[in-house]
């Protein structure tokens, strides 16, 4: 006859078999997050950055930002980041819709990376992060030359001003590369996912500062002139 563990035996097997998991992965949470220790202080100074492709979207195209961002250096392996920009956007006629929307606000995001190589101490990192951005802003939508079809004449019908903001959070992923002396370039790749928004009585709006043309997600590209104080 074979005989078959009881439940208080395969209850203790099962508690061991967690708890042994739990030490596992507290272990390995515990590595990840803490700081090496050597003779490299925590405190490292501050970078500058800004960013270079939203001038030049700017100026090739009908929208664009103009972004800068301040970071601490926590021991070459933790950068806290706060980011500040101003997105603009003047699109006339759509070629679908023919309506005009015009915006012009400030954005912000709050984030942290974690530099992702092994030798924290080099010049040049790759990193990881997340960001918490918002911005509320105003948006002139127009739509011209709107036919009316009780006195058959054309007008323009649309709304100035109408207050709209946005919440998301952004997945990055970047690197950053010593020039000479405190000069460093960089460039990120940034998925963007719409936590919550408001919008006007009248439909979506085109694009949101910071966020980009308006979408459920999207996804960014960054390249950053950084500088060490």
């Amino acid at each position: 006859m074979i005989q078959r563990p009881n439940i208080s035996t395969l209850c203790s097997r099962l508690a061991i078999s967690l708890a042994l998991l739990l030490v596992a992965s507290t272990a390995h949470a515990q590595k990840l997050f803490r700081m090496e220790k050597d003779s490299i202080p925590i405190f490292r100074g501050f970078q500058i950055s800004f960013d270079l492709v939203g001038p030049a979207r700017l100026m090739l195209s009908d929208r664009g930002e103009i972004e800068g961002a301040l970071r601490v250096n926590l021991h070459d392996q933790w950068f806290p980041v706060v980011e500040i920009g101003i997105g603009k956007a003047n699109h006339e006629n759509d070629a679908v819709t023919g309506i005009t929307y015009k915006t012009t606000a400030p954005y912000f995001r709050l984030g942290i990376d974690l530099n992702l190589l092994k030798n924290k101490h080099q010049s040049n990192r790759i990193y990881g992060g997340i960001r918490y951005a918002f911005t509320s802003y105003k948006a002139d939508i127009i739509r011209k030359a709107l036919l009316d079809p009780t006195w058959k004449t054309k007008t323009d019908f649309g709304v100035e001003g109408m207050k709209c903001n946005m919440h998301w959070l952004e997945l990055v992923v970047g690197i950053d590369a010593k020039i000479f002396g405190p000069l460093h370039l960089g460039w990120s790749v940034r998925y963007k996912r719409r936590l919550s928004h408001k919008e006007g009585d009248i439909g979506q709006t085109w694009y949101v500062p910071g966020f980009g043309v308006n979408d459920q997600n999207s996804v960014g590209l960054n390249f950053n002139a950084i500088i060490d104080i």
